[in-house]
């Protein structure tokens, strides 16, 4: 795939072919993310970890899109990645790079999100839509990581407090602006 002018740089995970494949028919929503880290080299040493011994895989996104709009795909799209508890089967990941509460995820003090997605980012991701849009005829919606994940956990300040697992994409992500340039839909938030 090409994006502005511009290939997507394929960097497969090490576990990316024993990841479970599936039609690209059943993809029917992008999930958006933040890697909550400070760039991508750290989000590339993240998603290589393994986590599920018995297939030998770990959790990513299938696209990272860096602050200057640069995009790798780490996840074929027939792959199934896990970005997203319960809900990876008819999903794509897009991670964005981007601080959110970093180092300090789960602490209660500590629950602003520190960056705003940078326009090029942000663009970056709108083409990536569309272009998501035009090679997936079942691809309807977008989704927040946090609409998706809504655990609580314990602070890890003080255990008898509760914070939200997931705030991804973030507070101030430009969610009208990417929903009408896509062409995408927003899930139906269950909650409201």
């Amino acid at each position: 795939m090409i994006i502005n002018h511009q290939p997507i740089i394929q960097r497969p995970l090490s576990y990316a072919d024993r990841l479970e494949r599936r039609p690209l028919a059943e993809i029917e929503t992008v999930v958006i993310h933040a890697t909550e880290l400070p760039d991508l080299a750290m989000a590339r040493e993240y998603g290589e970890r393994i986590h599920y011994s018995e297939s030998g895989t770990g959790n990513s996104g299938h696209f990272y899109i860096d602050r200057d709009g640069r995009i790798e795909q780490w996840v074929a799209l027939d792959r199934i990645a896990h970005h997203v508890a319960g809900h990876n089967g008819n999903t794509i990941g897009i991670e964005l790079v981007n601080l959110g509460r970093y180092p300090n995820w789960l602490d209660s003090r500590h629950q602003a999100w520190q960056e705003t997605c940078p326009p090029e980012q942000i663009e970056a991701l709108i083409k990536l839509l569309e272009t998501l849009r035009e090679k997936l005829t079942n691809l309807k919606q977008v989704a927040g990581h946090d609409q998706l994940d809504r655990r609580r956990v314990s602070a890890s300040d003080n255990s008898g407090l509760l914070v939200a697992r997931k705030l991804d994409p973030g507070p101030d992500f430009p969610w009208a602006r990417v929903l009408k340039s896509s062409g995408l839909k927003k899930l139906k938030d269950s909650q409201e």
